[in-house]
């Protein structure tokens, strides 16, 4: 399994050097959008509207908008400074709490935590500490350049981080709009909708869930790759040595035009302007 980080985990005078691994994977079907007309894959290009032309990754800085148009530029030097900060810390867990004070709302991503060298002993000791005590550890941690909030907790016998939004990153419930207040319901209307819940309630089983579209999508893919519907994407066609020397030449010719010096108009004769004016 891939090592996406390397750390130290602490609680109290206890450091536990530990490797991080994503525990969860995205399994949607990808799908390519091709040129109707060809069938060749569409290409993005990161073009500057001010300068209609294409840029690189060499020509980009980043920015913060503070306001319409106006920009706090960002170097990458000092950027990476503030990340090497916080990861160079250890990850320190500042709180124990209880896994159901804590609303689902609130979670964002699992990652497995193993033993680094030397740490299986500290690791097992804040796994057997979690698991009496019934409680789960809050801490902070640097993750690609974000400091996360984060969760340390077991999940079949390994220790499990879950990432979680700050407060401020969950929006007010009250902003949402139409939610009835009191709704007045008929008892027998209640007792059946609790009937029905008693009737469908039954232990988690998460291996019965299936995403039934993404199976459907693949088993169409499979079905139109065996009879044969498939296309293959033309190469981009290579100009030839005719077609590049007449581009030269008709270039060469455009930019002479452009700069050859116009000619100069004769200077007309104060005598027959005056000439003119008097008659």
């Amino acid at each position: 399994m891939h090592t996406m980080w390397k750390g130290t985990i602490s609680f109290g005078l206890v450091n536990i050097p530990v490797k991080m691994h994503a525990a969860t994977e995205n399994k949607d079907v990808s799908l390519r959008q091709l040129h109707k007309e060809c069938k060749s894959p569409i290409k993005y290009e990161k073009v500057c509207p001010v300068c209609e032309k294409e840029v690189g990754t060499e020509d980009i800085v980043k920015g913060y908008e503070y306001a319409k148009n106006k920009f706090v530029i960002l170097d990458e030097e000092d950027l990476a400074e503030l990340k090497k900060e916080q990861e160079d810390k250890a990850v320190e867990i500042i709180d124990f709490v209880k896994l159901e004070d804590i609303d689902p709302i609130y979670f964002e991503k699992s990652y497995y935590l193993s033993p680094n060298e030397g740490g299986s002993k500290a690791y097992g000791l804040l796994r057997a500490a979690l698991e009496e005590s019934g409680k789960i550890g809050v801490a902070k941690m640097m993750i690609r350049s974000k400091e996360q909030l984060a969760v340390i907790r077991i999940y079949k016998n390994a220790l499990v981080v879950e990432t979680i939004h700050y407060p401020d990153e969950v929006r007010d419930v009250k902003e949402v709009p139409n939610i009835p207040e009191n709704v007045e319901l008929a008892k027998k209307e209640l007792d059946t909708a609790k009937m029905l819940i008693d009737q469908l309630t039954t232990e988690f089983e998460p291996d019965k869930y299936k995403d039934e579209y993404r199976t459907a999508l693949v088993e169409l893919i499979e079905e139109k790759k065996n009879t044969d519907q498939t296309t293959t994407a033309k190469d981009k066609p290579k100009p030839d040595n005719v077609t590049d020397l007449m581009g030269a030449l008709q270039a060469s010719l455009d930019r002479a035009k452009k700069d050859k010096p116009k000619p100069s108009q004769p200077k007309k004769k104060k005598g027959t302007t005056k000439k003119k004016a008097a008659q």
